[in-house]
């Protein structure tokens, strides 16, 4: 089944955590290599452990199983700032994920619900608000 699925991480510190991720494994449950976008930093920080980095992939296939737990098991260094942002090719927008007490947890985004689809590895994530209310002239 083809699907896309555009994934991006933002992490502080994290390029020695994330390279691996950015080469080819076999041994990994998906395929996909990630690709470092930037190496800005913050304005007036200067040290490596508080640059932000960033990091995308896109799926094509309905293939990114066990991508979130192998994120969420890596050894950030700064686990409060991972950020990761998923989007599948029926999302209204993209989702937030971040790690809170050890584990990737979507954070509820304001005006979106997400439903099971059984199509997509997350479900879907709808706007609230994408529609005029009952009644409203659009």
């Amino acid at each position: 089944m083809s699907r896309f699925a555009e994934v991006i991480v933002l992490a502080r510190g994290a390029e020695e955590v994330m390279e691996p991720l950015t080469r080819p494994d076999e041994n990994r449950e998906w395929h996909q290599c990630f690709t470092r976008v930037d190496d800005w930093v913050f304005a007036g920080l200067s040290r490596p452990s508080e640059r932000c980095y960033t990091w995308v992939t896109q799926f094509i296939r309905h293939n990114w199983h066990g991508l979130l737990s192998h994120l969420e098991s890596l050894d950030w260094p700064n686990p409060h700032s991972v950020q990761v942002l998923v989007r599948d090719e029926d999302d209204d927008c993209f989702g937030l994920w971040m790690i809170y007490d050890g584990k990737l947890t979507e954070v509820p985004l304001p005006r979106t619900k997400r439903e099971p689809f059984s199509a997509s590895l997350t479900g879907v994530l709808s706007r609230t608000d994408r529609y005029p209310l009952s009644g409203e002239q659009g």
